[in-house]
């Protein structure tokens, strides 16, 4: 079987890198953290996301998982590695890709005649080429000449809290620089993709995976818009979708405090950068979600006074997981304690503040929250938080961003 290096080990490298180790590949995984290195080869990991310890530690006991800070050599290469955006001075957000192309250069020493190199990462169209292009001028700079690398873009479709499961059931899309590329890098997926594997060119396969986190984005827009409509207007926005979603073709979302994680908040703006002007509903929508934490944190701030304690309930970006990444609740949380607040922060899957909230909230249980709050701020739906009722938040002020205290 053909030996793999894969490039970044976080949420989708790591569970990506197991699952071909324990269908009996060699597997290199790369990351520029020791301690996640150090984590993996002791067969732990350092991320939340159930069952994956199991994955991880069977993978690395098998011999067939391994984990460095530096590549080697390969008949697969995997770039799994972040795609952030950064504000530009007029306020624009513009791609990061400065990951990837970090990773791209750093396997120029390793690269051979028939190498196939995928980018698995979430990017804007035409990093596939990029990556080709940063490769070849690596190993230009080395003096290497290596004729036939293989080039793919196959995004990977998975939630977290379901990534093992999605990472083998869901259909996936193979788009390569060349037709050989597409079909080298179907053979691969196939090794524990049960689904359907379509092949397509790399520019549409990036498109692809960009559309699908905008429409998302798109109809919690709807959603989130709704929710400011019916606060206006002293509509219950939870009981207005409920009866038009009685509709037999209407399926509205549940507003919420925002729009977090690296995907939805992140992907539509790679399409805006690439086509401004075409892309008018996409910004909007993205405008509309990212507003959404300042109207709660208007709210929190109108229902406290002066000496309130707020207790946030919830900072992950989606309910029962651990990712803090692009967050509205941490936003929001940052901005009542930016305004002077006492802020008790409440989250149940992690041990630890972020960085942006250390030294300016404190992280408590869900009793002392309750205990010594004066407003209460529901930012996500965990299961934790499903059993609260009025009645336990007798005499405090409640912003119930996800609609989940009822009676």
């Amino acid at each position: 079987m053909s030996s793999l290096c894969v490039l970044g080990l976080g949420y989708i490298g790591l569970p990506t890198a197991s699952i071909f180790a324990t269908k009996g590949r060699r597997v290199l995984g790369v990351d520029v953290s020791a301690s996640v290195v150090e984590t993996i080869n002791s067969g732990r990991i350092h991320i939340q996301e159930p069952d994956l310890d199991v994955l991880v530690r069977a993978a690395v006991q098998s011999g067939n998982l391994k984990a460095s800070t530096k590549p080697a050599a390969a008949d697969i290469f995997i770039l799994a590695v972040p795609t952030p955006f950064v504000a530009s001075a007029d306020g624009a957000r513009v791609p990061n890709l400065s990951f990837v192309e970090a990773a791209a250069r750093s396997i120029a020493p390793f690269v051979a005649t028939g190498n196939l190199i995928i980018l698995e990462s979430t990017s804007p169209v035409g990093t596939t080429e990029k990556v080709k292009g940063w490769l070849e001028a690596a190993l230009v700079k080395l003096g290497r000449k290596v004729d036939g690398l293989l080039f793919a873009h196959c995004p990977e479709r998975i939630l977290p809290g379901q990534m093992l499961k999605e990472l083998v059931s869901n259909d996936r899309i193979c788009g390569g620089l060349t037709p050989a590329a597409a079909e080298k890098a179907r053979d691969l997926y196939a090794t524990f993709c049960t689904a359907q594997i379509f092949l397509t060119d790399a520019r549409t396969a990036e498109l692809a995976k960009l559309t699908e986190n905008a429409y998302r984005d798109v109809n919690i827009a709807f959603a989130n818009e709704l929710s400011l409509i019916c606060d206006k207007l002293s509509i219950d926005v939870w009981e207005l979708i409920s009866l038009a979603n009685r509709h037999p073709r209407v399926k509205i979302l549940q507003p919420g405090p925002g729009v977090g994680g690296h995907c939805i908040a992140v992907d539509p703006w790679f399409i805006v950068d690439a086509a401004p002007a075409e892309s008018r509903l996409l910004r909007t929508a993205r405008e509309v979600n990212d507003s959404k934490p300042h109207h709660v944190v208007a709210q929190v701030r109108a229902a406290a006074g002066k000496d309130a304690v707020v207790a946030c309930l919830g900072l992950a970006f989606k309910a029962n997981v651990d990712d803090l990444r692009e967050s509205p609740a941490v936003e929001i949380a940052a901005h009542l304690a930016d305004a002077g607040l006492k802020v008790l922060a409440v989250e149940p899957h992690v041990t630890a503040l972020p960085k942006a909230l250390q030294g300016r909230a404190e992280l408590v249980s869900l009793a002392d929250a309750l205990a010594r709050a004066t407003v209460v701020v529901l930012l996500v739906d965990h299961r934790a938080f499903a059993g609260l009722t009025l009645e336990q938040l007798k005499g405090k002020k409640l912003i119930d961003t996800r609609g989940m205290v009822r009676s």
